[in-house]
């Protein structure tokens, strides 16, 4: 029996510990500045054009907005319970190019809870989800 709370005590520690942590809910540093993207991401641009932003508009209500919310601000219900927050997108897009985008969403970002949708999600989809948060207002 003992044994049998020791094992939940250390999966529950595991879970908490895996949902946030580190302060790095922004994806920007101290000073505001975006990490840097990836030689293999940088320069890509949304093949789908703005066109898209209606069926990324489905993706996101499917997969995002429990934690983004549905303006994409980071207050989704499930959010609320996450440390470090989640990133509120609409502010995001101001500062970050498509390629950033496409990088966040395709492997998420470590010492947070954003998970890595690739593999999750198409190419297509996160495509999709980009151009929707480029329709988001601040």
């Amino acid at each position: 029996m003992k044994r049998r709370m020791w094992v939940v005590l250390i999966l529950a520690a595991f879970a908490v510990g895996a949902c946030g942590g580190g302060g790095e809910g922004q994806s920007a540093d101290a000073n505001g500045t975006l990490a840097p993207v990836p030689a293999e991401y940088a320069g890509k641009s949304n093949p789908f054009g703005a066109d898209a932003a209606g069926e990324g508009a489905v993706v996101f209500k499917n997969n995002c907005e429990a934690c983004h919310g549905p303006s994409g601000r980071g207050d989704g219900p499930a959010g609320a319970a996450l440390d470090p927050k989640p990133m509120n997108l609409a502010a995001l897009q101001v500062a970050a190019g498509d390629d950033y985008l496409f990088w966040r969403i395709n492997t998420g970002k470590e010492g947070t809870s954003m998970l890595a949708w690739k593999g999750i999600l198409t190419e297509e989809q996160i495509w999709q989800v980009v151009a929707f948060i480029n329709t988001l207002q601040e």
